[in-house]
């Protein structure tokens, strides 16, 4: 929170019966742009997703980061009991573990890695990257969504820090780190529930609509998510398909994000031009081939879109489990997920038409294949969706992690 929000710095919650403690960390302005803005959005976030040209290596990014996880861990080390685990979450809190680990030496640790962990060679970039392994070490568990990132990180800290790797383990300070895949869900019965609410506003936005087909594309407006390349091979496809004019249309949401940040504003322009370009271009009466709608939605909302798609199309030129995948798949009854294959649901979800985001003529065609899919394909590859999500429950998901930083 801001330094100036008036919230307290410490809450019981929920107030009527108290379960558990929120603890705020109050961040200046500056804090705020330098940590957050500047070393987890201009920094780790390109780096994990393999976009270094949006790196922006600014000292004074390193040293809050520095700054702001010491207070973190001040503040885990402050509310500790003895016999508390603890467990943190994602890349903004990197360098809190070995924090915590200097003043409870014997406690039990672990982190939650949420997005790629990148390649070694990519990673090594970072002029902090042993800092930072070195950081994230002070955990005894360390969690990862597939095989593919436990690996990079395994390499990441047997090269760069020279730490003895033996399987799955790394022996680093006289300790020994588990790294394991957990791949995370969702709430498959929450998204069934909501879903099978709003058929009739699922029919009502097909009706719209007012096309034979709906394509539909939901995510946060960043640039790893393939927007922009989305909406290029969809303005393809429109030339090279003509017959498919006036029957199919692209309904695209787009969550504004990190809109302080100027590669963001840049990709907004550049998807608003696109959006123009291709409606300027191709509608025809009240045919519009694309609707874009830049804001947030509530969960109960997105599932109407994913209820109402013929075709899911799901194609970030980078990451990890992608959540709106499975919330998709949950909801939908009637189509074909069009998933990129690097993304780490690609390793799990092999029933999905799995394109390379950056190949424009394979994914422009991937379309026409999945509008094109029998009846009878579609619901079986549906179904073993279905299936495949079902195992990847959120809730199995924490289970599963839980057990193994009790066994840590």
């Amino acid at each position: 929170m801001k330094e100036e929000d008036d919230v307290p710095s410490r809450q019981e919650y929920p107030a009527e019966r108290p379960r558990f403690a929120v603890r705020r960390i109050p961040l200046s302005e500056e804090e705020l742009q330098n940590y957050y803005y500047g070393m987890a959005n201009r920094v780790l976030w390109p780096i994990s997703h393999y976009m270094v040209h949006h790196l922006e290596l600014e000292t004074e990014f390193m040293q809050a980061y520095e700054a702001v996880n010491a207070r973190f861990a001040a503040a885990v080390i402050e509310e500790y009991q003895e016999g508390d685990y603890i467990w943190i979450q994602d890349y903004h809190l990197m360098l809190a573990p070995a924090r915590i680990r200097e003043r409870l030496p014997t406690t039990t640790m672990a982190h939650f890695w949420h997005i790629p962990w990148p390649a070694m060679e990519v990673f090594r970039i970072l002029p902090w990257a042993r800092d930072l392994l070195e950081g994230i070490l002070g955990c005894d568990v360390i969690g990862f969504h597939v095989e593919e990132y436990v690996e990079n990180f395994l390499e990441s800290a047997r090269v760069l820090l020279g730490a003895q790797v033996d399987g799955s383990t790394v022996h680093w300070g006289g300790r020994k780190i588990r790294v394991e895949a957990h791949p995370i869900g969702i709430d498959v019965e929450r998204f069934e529930r909501m879903s099978a609410a709003v058929d009739e506003e699922a029919e009502n936005l097909r009706e719209e609509v007012g096309a034979e087909f709906l394509v539909v594309g939901i995510d946060r407006l960043d640039y790893t998510k393939g927007i922009l390349s989305r909406l290029l091979a969809f303005e393809q496809f429109l030339k090279d398909y003509p017959e498919y004019h006036e029957r199919v249309a692209f309904y695209q949401v787009a969550t504004p994000s990190r809109t302080e940040v100027e590669s963001y504003q840049q990709l907004k322009r550049e998807v608003d031009e696109a959006v123009g370009r291709i409606n300027g271009a191709f509608a025809q009466g009240n045919w519009v081939p694309v609707h874009y709608r830049y804001r947030s939605y509530t969960q109960e909302e997105l599932c109407i879109f994913y209820r109402a798609a013929d075709v899911g199309l799901i194609t970030p030129l980078r990451d990890g489990m992608n959540l709106v995948t499975q919330e998709f798949i949950a909801a939908n009854q009637r189509g074909v997920l069009v998933l990129s294959e690097l993304t780490g649901a690609a390793y799990l979800l092999p029933e999905a038409l799995q394109v390379n985001p950056y190949d424009h003529f394979a994914l422009t065609n991937i379309i026409k294949e999945a509008l094109e899919m029998s009846h009878e394909e579609k619901h079986e590859r549906l179904a073993q969706l279905k299936s495949r999500v079902a195992r990847l429950d959120v809730h199995r998901w924490a289970d599963g992690f839980l057990t193994a930083f009790a066994a840590a």
